[in-house]
């Protein structure tokens, strides 16, 4: 009966210790078999793909059958870890497992849904805007910060 704040004793072969428990992680994103990820460098940087197997401390395999991304080895500092995973992905699935099991679960409806993937259109649509198209978009600021001003303005009165 461990209360909060409290010292539980923990038995270690025989020795005996008094340890505080230890606080439940912050950590939710995990590098395992089935993890999302998306890909920060590379020719299919901004892809995502799939964690098929972890080879070491430092790389894994992915997989994006569906999304163009093929095969191969990648290191985890070019990776970034979504919320999204693969439920019962079998370690060293081949392209056509990792296939049907990202179709089965909708994981490129899923993430193209998320407000991650639509922020990164967003900024990746403002990016290609050309020098009139950023014109345009400035006056249409404009107008509608001059409409809400003068709503603002008529419910005050």
């Amino acid at each position: 009966m461990a209360r909060e704040n409290s010292v539980v004793p923990i038995v270690v072969s025989g020795y005996r210790s008094h340890l505080e428990e230890l606080p439940e992680s912050n950590f939710k994103r995990f590098v395992e078999v089935g993890r999302v990820v998306l890909l920060k460098s590379g020719p299919y940087e901004g892809h995502i793909a799939v964690i098929a197997e972890i080879i070491d401390h430092n790389r894994a395999i992915i997989d994006g059958p569906t999304t163009g991304v093929p095969r191969q080895s990648f290191p985890y500092r070019h990776l970034t870890l979504t919320p999204l995973k693969l439920s019962k992905l079998p370690r060293a699935a081949g392209t056509g497992a990792v296939r049907r099991h990202i179709e089965a679960d909708g994981i490129v409806e899923k993430w193209n849904k998320s407000s991650w993937a639509q922020k990164r259109a967003a900024v990746e649509k403002r990016r290609s805007l050309s020098d009139f198209e950023r014109f345009a978009v400035m006056l249409a600021k404009k107008s509608r910060a001059d409409r809400v001003r003068k709503a603002v303005k008529a419910a005050k009165a």
